[in-house]
């Protein structure tokens, strides 16, 4: 079983365990309260409920994209009011193949709490394992959460842009560079190394449909690793081996930044690429909707690989 998940007889038997959180993070994009509705209907016992948009997201702006991350006071208040702190022991799960519940997973690890893990088939797993359910809504004693952020797991636009022109200019226009600006071409070649994954839908990578975002398309240079591939067809999560497969022509020790639509499908992915031994793996957190927020910004369509 992978560091990252957990399955659900497991977590079944660790209920009511001192310093266990279990966090139902169900969300469904364009209907805001299904998730919660869900939650009250039923959920595993003892769970708190966060909302992506309300708890996991800050207010969207010009830029940012469409789930901008929170700032890490808001994330502490959020957390705290679930339960959540250092001493504190998370899962979490969604119905949406990990996503919802991977995006609180990522943001845990990027505050500095790696004491986290996914349920193994989400909500729906642990149903066809015949675990209890309930209706009620706990009572939650606050905590206090001191954030230790990690800025080494994200990156911004800018640093997407330097990695496209980089790409886009080649490694050959490096190495013809005078030994005077050895070092801003050192820059330039490991920026053009960079491997830039898109999470999303192949289709939708490809610019072939576009059904959230008001462009189509993809960043240039970017290849095409959808999410959901992580999992098998009964949304568990796929062996490391397996993962190792799904990236066995990428270098596993150099940079991968990881983007989807807006931050939150592009989790799972950062999962899987640290399951397979990748090391240096990164979220561009604002992602598609962030890049093309800014009318400048190139777009490619097609398959890059």
């Amino acid at each position: 079983m992978s560091k990252y998940v957990i399955a659900a007889e497991e977590l079944a038997a660790r209920l009511g365990e001192p310093g266990l959180v279990v966090a139902d993070c169900r969300f469904v994009l364009g209907q805001p309260d299904a998730g919660r509705a869900a939650y009250e209907e039923a959920h595993i016992p003892g769970a708190v409920y966060l909302d992506l948009e309300r708890d996991l997201s800050a207010p969207v702006g010009e830029h940012g994209g469409r789930h901008p991350l929170p700032a890490l006071d808001a994330l502490a208040a959020a957390l705290g009011r679930a339960g959540i702190g250092a001493g504190s022991t998370v899962v979490a799960y969604d119905d949406q193949g990990g996503a919802m519940a991977s995006r609180l997973w990522w943001l845990l690890r990027y505050a500095g709490h790696d004491a986290v893990r996914v349920l193994d088939g989400g909500f729906a797993g642990w149903q066809r394992a015949g675990c209890a359910v309930s209706a009620e809504t706990p009572s939650v004693a606050p905590a206090t959460f001191l954030p230790s952020p990690r800025p080494e797991l994200l990156v911004g636009v800018d640093r997407v842009r330097e990695v496209v022109a980089a790409k886009a200019a080649g490694a050959a226009e490096a190495a013809s560079t005078s030994a005077a600006s050895a070092s801003s071409d050192a820059d330039h070649a490991a920026a053009a190394a960079v491997t830039l994954i898109d999470s999303r839908d192949s289709a939708r990578y490809r610019g072939e449909v576009e059904p959230i975002d008001r462009k189509a398309g993809h960043i240039p240079g970017a290849i095409n690793r959808p999410f959901g591939e992580s999992r098998d067809a009964d949304g568990k999560w796929k062996p490391a081996t397996t993962q190792r497969e799904r990236f066995a022509d990428l270098a596993t020790l150099g940079e991968v930044i990881v983007y989807c639509g807006s931050g939150v499908t592009a989790t799972p992915n950062v999962m899987a690429l640290l399951e397979a031994g990748f090391t240096d793996v990164k979220l561009y957190a604002g992602s598609w909707s962030d890049w093309i927020s800014y009318e400048g910004n190139a777009i490619s369509t097609g398959n890059e690989e």
